[in-house]
């Protein structure tokens, strides 16, 4: 019985949306400009990395030829295969958002089909309801924050007056998302849980995508360091997706990194965690290794994301593709005849775009096992064509949307 595997690298977007306008993200194209940076030595780095974007891997199995398609030109500064690997093409979004959950969501078969929440940019962002419910309801002295903000920068602003006066940090973005910071030491991390647990509910009616507990430590400015026990509090994702296919029919599903967050933990099967893309790489080896036939591991890859696309670092951004690019050439190695491997990303966060947040583009699909013969897939019309084939490849039921591929 056939295996499967989903690998999504948060933000590899590859531009040309349609509907990029809308999302006030014309022209944005994340791994375009990242390979046109490192092609005109703007992405150079002492110590880190130098010269052209270096990934064989992905030019190999088409990611370049896939980015070209979906941006309607020529990439330079990146190697050409002259027979692709595998499948590849291009799908777009449909769901009304470019965040985290609607992208997996909509990948995982299920697009989002209503209007979510969000706070607006200015001071205080919250509802004066939701900001009261959240201080009576968590018995707090108040909070911190109140707006949209960069996590890395409000936390080195007003970590010292947490610290001090017990408030948290409570801040937002353009995102569907409310976030909390907290000192792990003086404010305790089961309690920034459990605040999280309460605004959640606070949120639902809202409509808010998530509430994501972001606990640091150290002892002050430029000793503050978010840690990896960052949790997220999703909606639960609309049913119908690959998840509860695998559920409904008992295979097993394995999932990596920050999966059973972004669903709810729904169906999500084994969790595992890890420290950061490399960690989150060795973890999925060893669960392909004992992942059963007929079974589904599903994978998020953040580095990409939070440490680059967010904090506009074109150099770092190149350097963890390169990165993501090595360990692959091991994931492939641990295929078995009949599994099938798709990597894609969620969204976009072009790291040479204005402002800090994601990016509206179309994503990067690329598929690979052994004894699959290469060819185009074209432009797909919704992300939901990757859940389904995936479903079809496994033999579950239909996905709630999307076209399989076969």
């Amino acid at each position: 019985m056939p295996r499967a595997a989903l690998l999504v690298m948060d933000s590899l977007g590859i531009g040309g949306a349609a509907d990029a306008a809308a999302f006030g993200d014309a022209g944005a194209d994340t791994f375009g400009h990242i390979v046109e940076a490192c092609a005109q030595g703007r992405a150079d780095r002492a110590g880190l990395r130098k010269g052209p974007l270096h990934i064989p891997f992905l030019s190999a199995h088409g990611l370049g030829l896939a980015a070209e398609a979906s941006r309607g030109a020529s990439l330079q500064g990146l190697a050409r295969p002259s027979s692709p690997q595998g499948l590849w093409g291009f799908a777009r979004e449909v769901s009304k958002g470019k965040d985290t959950p609607s992208g997996h969501w909509e990948i995982a078969g299920a697009p989002v089909d209503f209007a979510w929440g969000y706070f607006p940019d200015s001071k205080p962002s919250f509802p004066s309801a939701l900001t009261q419910a959240l201080i009576e309801q968590g018995r707090l002295p108040g909070i911190l924050g109140d707006r949209h903000a960069s996590g890395i920068e409000i936390i080195e602003e007003l970590g010292l007056a947490h610290m001090r006066t017990g408030k948290p940090i409570v801040y937002t973005s353009v995102d569907s998302v409310l976030q909390i910071a907290a000192h792990e030491e003086s404010f305790g991390l089961e309690r920034l849980y459990d605040l999280c647990r309460l605004a959640r509910k606070i949120c639902d009616p809202l409509r808010i995508g998530r509430v994501i507990a972001r606990p640091f430590l150290g002892a002050g400015p430029g000793a503050f360091k978010r840690t990896p026990r960052r949790k997220d509090f999703a909606m639960p994702p609309a049913m119908g997706n690959l998840l509860d296919r695998a559920a409904e029919a008992g295979r097993p599903v394995i999932s990596i990194g920050k999966i059973g967050d972004i669903f709810a933990h729904r169906n999500t099967g084994e969790e595992i965690k890890g420290a950061g893309d490399m960690d989150l790489v060795d973890k999925t080896l060893a669960a392909l290794d004992r992942l059963p036939e007929g079974g589904l591991l599903f994978a998020n890859y953040l580095d990409l994301d939070t440490d680059f696309g967010h904090r506009r670092d074109v150099a770092g951004a190149a350097a963890c593709l390169e990165a993501m690019d090595r360990r692959l050439v091991d994931l492939e190695a641990r295929l078995r005849p009949g599994d099938l491997l798709v990597f894609t990303g969620d969204h976009g966060n072009d790291p040479t775009f204005g402002g800090t947040d994601h990016t509206r583009e179309n994503a990067p699909v690329l598929a690979f096992g052994p004894g699959l013969v290469g060819r185009p897939l074209g432009a797909r019309a919704t992300f939901a064509d990757m859940g389904a084939s995936i479903a079809a490849h496994l033999g579950l039921a239909a996905t709630s949307a999307g076209r399989p591929w076969w």
